[in-house]
């Protein structure tokens, strides 16, 4: 009989049994074997009452047949006494499975396999009575039992694992499909009803508001990163996206924090569950703009904390078109002085106070501001005036501050 590894190699106390009586305690174990699995399968369900019963194609109970033949398996080994006992391929590794299908923990499964062990030894310890194997022998017979028990574990494990595997590769496939008709622009039929059924099946409770997000991969093999279970992730895209459900709840952006902690991206502004390809419109709109250093980048940016550079910077051509024709009376002005009296210009509309207040807010002498208004007046007349064009000058102005194409005051202060 085989000793842990890691054993010093002694005398097996198990081979010095005389093979008479080696084989008739094998004999009688191996009568009692359908009679100890029955007594080994109706504890386990005293003690495990929920336990599924899943039945053969002849109607014998699958648990049954696996814990019969695994007890015939090792008490042949019990006669040959030759390797390892070899555990029964697939029924083990089928009960792994069905834990894994129906949610249940690896840890249950290895609780039914020691009782089963438990209440095998207890018969095994009679037999062993009856045909007077020596007790030291005995003793290896529950070392082997064991053993025996972590191949059959193995078996389990490796049924888990495929079992775990197939469910979030379908999960995945499933949560992909929804969040594909949730960011849809256009819907055919009744979303509603489709998004319901599609996020049933993964078991998503529909919010009331959404936020969507898009990320910049740090790297390529880069690991997802550990968003909760309620948060939608679809890392198949180039640039993975993500569905926040109740991004205002409380205590949800510093969850996301920490999760997206080494990732960059952008997540856009809560919307109804309807409009989610909205909020995904303008998280895109963010990211490119991070792609252009127009936004902060290497972290992950709140569309609603950059409001003003997502409206003002992206309509770009509409936007150049209107700084040409509010900015030409500066056509002519050296590119040094005609930055300086723009950002005097913006700082007056944003002040509408006097030269002391343009002054203090831009760090020069108010004489300065005076002297440069003195020429904004020349330059664009009663314009400067008109509340319409002065909108659009405040307009133009700050979308140029934002392209970093003039001094922010603001870090001034």
């Amino acid at each position: 009989m085989p000793l842990r590894p890691g054993t010093v190699t002694v005398r097996s106390a198990w081979h010095d049994v005389p093979r008479l009586q080696v084989r008739r305690f094998a004999a009688i174990a191996m009568a009692e074997a359908p009679a100890l699995a029955e007594e080994i399968l109706g504890e386990i369900r005293r003690e495990y009452p929920h336990l599924p019963v899943v039945l053969d194609d002849s109607g014998e109970p699958m648990a049954l047949i696996g814990i019969r033949r695994a007890i015939e398996v090792f008490v042949q080994h019990l006669e040959t006494a030759e390797g390892r006992p070899r555990v029964p391929p697939g029924v083990f590794q089928e009960f792994g499975r069905g834990e894994g299908l129906h949610g249940r923990s690896l840890d249950s499964l290895q609780a039914i396999y020691r009782l089963g062990v438990r209440l095998a030894w207890r018969r095994f310890a009679e037999i062993g009575q009856r045909v007077e194997i020596p007790p030291p022998a005995m003793y290896e017979l529950v070392d082997a039992g064991y053993e025996y028990l972590d191949g059959l574990v193995d078996q389990s494990v490796r049924g888990y694992a495929e079992a775990a595997a197939r469910q979030a590769g379908e999960r995945l496939r499933l949560q992909r499909g929804l969040m594909e008709l949730l960011l849809a622009e256009h819907h055919r039929g009744d979303p509603a009803d489709a998004l319901a059924e599609r996020a049933a099946r993964i078991g998503w409770p529909l919010p009331e508001k959404v936020a969507v997000g898009v990320l910049l991969r740090p790297a390529r093999e880069a690991v997802a990163p550990a968003v909760s279970q309620g948060v939608l992730l679809d890392m198949e895209c180039e640039q993975p996206r993500m569905v926040v459900p109740d991004p205002d709840a409380a205590g949800r952006p510093e969850l996301l924090r920490r999760a997206m902690s080494g990732w960059a991206g952008a997540i856009g502004p809560p919307v109804p569950l309807a409009d989610a390809a909205k909020s995904l419109r303008w998280a895109e709109a963010a990211v490119g703009l991070m792609e252009r250093a127009l936004l902060p980048s290497g972290e992950v940016l709140y569309c609603t904390e950059h409001t003003e550079a997502l409206v003002l910077l992206q309509p770009e051509e509409l936007i150049d078109d209107l700084a040409l024709r509010c900015l030409e009376p500066l056509a002519h002005c050296g590119p040094t002085h005609g930055r300086r009296l723009a950002e005097t210009l913006l700082a007056w509309l944003e002040t509408r106070g006097g030269a002391p207040e343009v002054a203090a807010r831009l760090g020069v002498h108010p004489q300065t501001v005076r002297y440069r208004l003195r020429q904004i007046r020349e330059l664009w007349g009663d314009e400067v005036d008109d509340p319409d064009r002065r909108f659009e000058l405040e307009l133009v102005l700050r979308a140029q501050r934002l392209r970093g194409r003039l001094g922010d005051p603001r870090s001034l202060r």
